[in-house]
């Protein structure tokens, strides 16, 4: 991510506010993402919607961020019907978009830390970041014993899927951001995130 986030600009395009307005723009922004008018979303819509409705291509070129957004928020609420556990539904959409800013926010800090941008995060890298780790929220007292931990599959490395489990269980919050606070941020502590 070359360009600096305009965090104010991507909370203003995904609209979660639970205001009358935020409701209704939703409810259009969810149309323009179910062109079949099912009800249901599936990952190619809402892949389809961030490029199409949101114009977000920044977003749009990071699937990793979009399938996590899209894993967590379709196991966000109780399903409704037969195949909705495959699919986000209306209820879910919301949530949706607030997860895929947390998860856009923690693909920035991996690729802050992932000096090499080689999409992962070697020791080296990690202990070089600690300072701005810190600023996030966490103060690693072991950094060996810290990175095996997040290291789940001992691949020596960090992966995006492993990092953001381990700033979802501490809460990262990025610096530069817009200090985006929401009750739905705290499903994604319940939330795994699968490799994929």
């Amino acid at each position: 991510m070359q360009d600096k986030v305009d965090y104010s600009k991507l909370r203003e395009i995904l609209c979660v506010e639970k205001t009358p307005e935020g409701i209704e723009k939703r409810k259009k922004m969810f149309s323009g993402f179910d062109p079949n008018g099912n009800g249901l979303l599936s990952l190619a819509e809402v892949d389809k919607g961030i490029r199409d409705v949101l114009k977000l291509d920044n977003v749009f070129a990071l699937k990793q961020v979009i399938m996590r957004a899209f894993q967590a928020a379709k196991d966000s609420m109780p399903n409704k019907g037969k195949h909705s556990g495959d699919y986000i539904e209306k209820n879910e959409f919301r949530v949706f978009l607030v997860y895929l800013r947390q998860y856009f926010e923690y693909y920035e800090m991996f690729d802050i830390v992932n000096v090499d941008g080689d999409k992962t995060i070697d020791y080296n890298e990690f202990v070089a970041a600690l300072p701005r780790i810190e600023k996030w929220g966490v103060k690693v007292e072991d950094p060996k014993k810290t990175f095996a931990e997040i290291d789940v599959d001992k691949g020596g490395n960090l992966r995006f899927d492993e990092f953001c489990n381990w700033a979802v269980k501490f809460n990262l919050d990025i610096d530069t951001d817009d200090d985006f606070e929401d009750e739905a941020l705290a499903g994604l502590k319940n939330q795994p995130v699968n490799k994929i």
